[in-house]
């Protein structure tokens, strides 16, 4: 937990085409198996970020490094989750898991000889998640939740060192909500991969993440950094102490002075 892994120096990015910067002059650094999470108004420059952390973008100025090498294109040690599942319709919850190996090197060469180890691979997540005995059902057979656990065990069939999710429950009601948060929770506590959260819901960044960024409006920057004092493993019941919602107000303080500046 001491070595960096994520590290943007001074980065800049203006997209394609505009003299504005999308984000400015970010400065940050997590641990190894870190689990941050970037809040912050809509249009701040969140998913941006997630760009960058990626190598989806490449930065206008800076540099960003992950796991200790230069980041100069798409990452291969990187899973990604975002607000709509994105399951294929025509596959099983089970193929849908496995796609990601069917078409990353170096799994994509070895898919058909070792498809057994990884369906092995692919039950045990799905097991995890709580979606045992629905490896053989399909998208439209699931419940929104049940997409999204799925989606979550297809960003980590490969196991990556990174896992990157951008609002990735935001449309699920708020009971199922709590539970992914738990799902994921038990996750990330049993395999330590560096997690970056976007979210709104401060609730979630207050329970999920070890240090919470705040960004501001466009152009994005990082105008607040918190470290979470809550410990960690957290269970539900602290999102209903004194110390939990006094870290809610102080971020949704920051958020608000993001909004009248």
């Amino acid at each position: 937990m001491s070595a960096t892994f994520v590290d943007f120096n001074h980065v800049f990015l203006a997209y394609d085409g505009s003299s504005e910067f999308a984000v400015e002059d970010i400065n940050l650094q997590t641990r190894q198996g870190e689990f941050i999470a970037i809040v912050g108004p809509s249009g701040c420059g969140k998913s941006t970020f997630m760009k960058l952390a990626t190598g989806l973008k490449p930065p206008t100025r800076g540099k960003v490094a992950i796991d200790g090498a230069p980041v100069t294109g798409p990452l291969k040690i990187v899973g990604m989750a975002f607000q709509a599942p994105t399951l294929l319709p025509w596959r099983t919850t089970l193929d849908n898991v496995l796609l990601p190996l069917e078409i990353v090197e170096p799994y994509r060469s070895n898919f058909k000889r070792d498809k057994a180890k990884y369906v092995e691979r692919a039950l045990a997540l799905l097991k995890t998640v709580g979606l045992d005995g629905y490896a053989d059902k399909f998208p439209w057979q699931l419940s929104g939740g049940m997409q999204q656990r799925a989606s979550i065990c297809r960003a980590l069939i490969h196991e990556p060192k990174m896992l990157l999710l951008d609002e990735p429950f935001g449309a699920l009601d708020a009971f199922t909500r709590e539970e992914l948060w738990c799902v994921l929770r038990d996750l990330w506590t049993e395999r330590r991969f560096n997690v970056i959260l976007v979210t709104h819901d401060l609730r979630e960044a207050a329970f999920l993440a070890d240090t919470i960024y705040v960004m501001s409006k466009r152009p994005g920057r990082i105008v607040a950094r918190k470290e979470n004092p809550l410990p960690q493993p957290r269970d539900l019941e602290i999102t209903y102490t004194e110390p939990f919602s006094e870290l809610v107000h102080e971020l949704r303080t920051h958020i608000g002075r993001v909004r009248s500046s």
